[in-house]
């Protein structure tokens, strides 16, 4: 009886251990969650280089008649690598692909010369005119336009210079200035770096004591120098010409805006020292003087 129970215990020992042998290895792993990897968006810079467009026109006899060459500023959005970004592979690329296209619309506008016909259709009149007068021809018309570039990490400002002669007395210069926060993708006008009027009140304060000045060295009062209402003219700067360097911020009037075309164009500059106690955070960030 005892061998008989030793027996049976046996038998069913080995039963037990060969079907715990078979769930393991017939039973599949457990699968574990894949936890997805957190990389930090690609860092993407943009860049800011120089264009050229040029453009001529003559009358069927091989006058001149019109021609324009402008150099303008282009943005594209590079990668850390320096590869340009042309079609975003992150959200971060879509952004900065964005930012760029608002700020190259801007000067596409001066790229596509839309006006250039005009000009031409004008020149051909004119020569006609000329002929059948029997007048010198003082062609070709000329439109120009140079730009200079100065960017930082927050911001890019462009200053430019255009140039147009279209058969008057003599060529006209226009002074030109845009600002564009990189930050939000947008252009902006200086006073929004202040709250209220700080910076409107202190750069008209300074501009109109610079004007006194330079009207003082040339042994005249300020409204003989300058147009009679050049304080309101001054008043409202932040319409003119602004733009934004190393050195701080200048605000440029043309020919005729300020002042009599004789005598030329006016240009005022005000250091970061002094325009900072004026800025709100923004404008403190956007000129890079935040600590």
């Amino acid at each position: 009886m005892t061998k008989l129970l030793a027996l049976l215990m046996a038998l069913l020992l080995t039963a037990c251990a060969n079907i715990s042998e078979t769930d393991v290895k017939s039973d599949p792993a457990p699968e574990v969650p894949a936890v997805p990897v957190q990389t930090a968006p690609s860092p993407v810079h943009f860049t800011v280089e120089t264009g050229f467009w040029e453009d001529t026109a003559a009358a069927e006899d091989g006058t001149p008649l019109a021609e324009y060459t402008f150099t303008l500023p282009v943005m594209s959005v590079r990668r850390e690598d320096g590869t340009v970004v042309e079609n975003a592979e992150t959200e971060t690329e879509r952004k900065a692909l964005e930012t760029a296209a608002v700020f190259n619309e801007k000067f596409g506008k001066w790229a596509a010369a839309e006006e250039f016909g005009e000009i031409v259709e004008a020149a051909a009149e004119h020569l006609e005119q000329c002929r059948e007068w029997e007048l010198e021809w003082v062609g070709p018309y000329t439109l120009d336009l140079n730009c200079t570039i100065y960017q930082t990490e927050q911001m890019i400002s462009i200053s430019g210079v255009y140039y147009s002669f279209t058969g008057g007395a003599h060529p006209n210069t226009y002074l030109l200035g845009w600002n564009f926060d990189l930050d939000t993708g947008e252009f902006f006008d200086a006073k929004a770096l202040s709250d209220g009027t700080a910076l409107q009140d202190h750069v008209t304060e300074e501009l109109t004591h610079q004007a006194r000045c330079r009207a003082s060295e040339e042994d005249m009062v300020p409204e003989q120098m300058f147009w009679e209402d050049y304080e309101s003219i001054i008043a409202d700067w932040s319409s003119y010409a602004v733009s934004f360097d190393e050195s701080g911020m200048t605000v440029a009037f043309s020919p005729y805006e300020l002042a009599a075309y004789a005598a030329g164009a006016q240009e005022f500059t005000l250091s970061h020292e002094e325009l900072a106690p004026h800025l709100n955070q923004r404008g403190q960030q956007v000129l890079g003087l935040a600590e």
